[in-house]
């Protein structure tokens, strides 16, 4: 064994106590900060509702004290910073920012909710709705970089899918709107596997120009051609279906069961790559291709089929996702409706691991942003509203920088393929 080599582990546990005391240094200056801009000025009572008028069960109010509930959070979160400064590399990093970050948004919540009251159902229920588009663009980047194909043209593909389901909902429905979204997403994937497996092009390079490119038609259509013609962009727009029982359920039922089409295909999804990716043949052989596609391609597996076809299936469920925006939320296409959705979808990639239900959950987390901001609008709070449009960006840039941590995409991901 050479001196570099056994100097490794020492410069391993180096870089993780490094980490730690980093880690340690934010949680104890984040709670500093909230104790002292929070704490004094929360005078009263927070109120959160926890149902409406309209539920079958009916909870009482959750009343917290917002003074001493923002000092014992910045408590927790001092003590925290505190043992992760003192300890160095500890598996508990994580688990300390992650509990250090969830105590600081709920002291910002009850500080802002501080004498007056909000829905916290009606916020949930928001959160589960916007982090729709961005858990099918993260389930999208997820089917294409398992195949080593690094997929930056979500976000294109959300905008085809929600300009085609504006205009195909406008002339014939919603249901031939929402097939033309997913056809048109599979196209643009089709487009993409093209480019960058059988002409070799650079991945991030292909992925720029079909964002460019949707983004450019679907601006001038809608400037030139839904000006003139409104018809063509009226779409109406699916409803919500209560699930019988399920649907009534105290929180949760409002959250995963009064919900749209859009919500419960997106959870089927998931399920459904899950499997698919980690419970069949093909998905081994998918994550084979991802990982050496050279030894997959030794024991017979077909790489640039695979490439084409989940990529495109990315495409596809992209697509979806696109006429969430149309279909699922206003009836209408606007230019650039999304909004850098996808590009939120690949961080919810990222920070899930480049695992569909991973991805699922960080969507989750920048849903509950986007809601939050929404929320707090109306809770008239004394943060500028251009601060609260950011948040959603905030806490990618937040997440993709202080929770990935040592996550490990594919091996060959980003990387052509040349058969021999």
């Amino acid at each position: 064994m050479t001196p570099t080599n056994a100097s490794n582990p020492k410069e391993l546990q180096t870089s993780k106590d490094r980490q730690a005391r980093y880690a340690g240094g934010a949680l104890i200056a984040l709670a500093v900060i909230v104790a002292w801009y929070f704490g004094p000025d929360a005078p009263g009572d927070a109120t959160f509702r926890l149902s409406r008028p309209t539920d079958r069960f009916v909870l009482g109010d959750m009343i917290v004290p917002a003074t001493p509930f923002i000092y014992f959070a910045t408590a927790i979160m001092g003590f925290l910073g505190v043992r992760q400064f003192l300890r160095g590399g500890t598996r508990w990093t994580s688990i300390s920012l992650a509990i250090g970050m969830t105590l600081a948004v709920a002291a910002f919540l009850v500080w802002a909710t501080a004498d007056k009251a909000f829905s916290l159902t009606g916020m949930l229920q928001a959160t589960v709705v916007r982090a729709v588009p961005i858990a099918l663009g993260g389930l999208a980047g997820v089917l294409s970089e398992r195949v080593a194909v690094v997929n930056i043209a979500i976000e294109g593909m959300l905008l085809a899918g929600a300009f085609a389901g504006a205009l195909i909902g406008s002339l014939m429905g919603g249901v031939s709107g929402l097939v033309a979204a997913v056809a048109v997403g599979g196209l643009f994937g089709f487009i993409l596997a093209a480019l960058v497996v059988t002409y070799r092009m650079d991945q991030i390079i292909a992925g720029v120009v079909i964002n460019l490119f949707v983004l450019g038609v679907t601006s001038y259509v809608s400037s030139q051609v839904f000006q003139e013609y409104r018809d063509l962009n009226n779409a109406p727009v699916f409803k919500a279906v209560k699930i019988p029982l399920l649907g009534d359920i105290p929180v949760i039922g409002p959250m995963f069961f009064q919900q749209n089409i859009f919500v419960y295909g997106a959870l089927i999804t998931v399920g459904v790559a899950t499997y698919y990716l980690f419970h069949t043949r093909l998905g081994l052989r998918a994550r084979a291709v991802g990982e050496h596609p050279r030894a997959a391609d030794t024991l017979g597996i077909n790489v640039y089929r695979t490439r084409y076809i989940n990529v495109t299936l990315a495409g596809m469920v992209a697509g979806f996702g696109g006429a969430w925006f149309t279909l699922g939320a206003v009836g209408r296409f606007d230019e650039g409706m999304t909004g850098g959705r996808g590009y939120i979808g690949l961080a919810a990639m990222i920070f899930g691991r480049w695992h569909p239900v991973g991805a699922l959950a960080a969507a989750l987390i920048f849903g509950f942003a986007d809601s939050l901001q929404q929320k707090l609008a109306l809770l008239q709070t004394p943060i500028p509203s251009e601060f609260l449009a950011m948040a959603p960006y905030i806490a990618t840039i937040i997440v993709v920088a202080g929770f990935v941590g040592r996550a490990r995409p594919p091996a060959a991901d980003g990387k052509p393929y040349v058969k021999e």
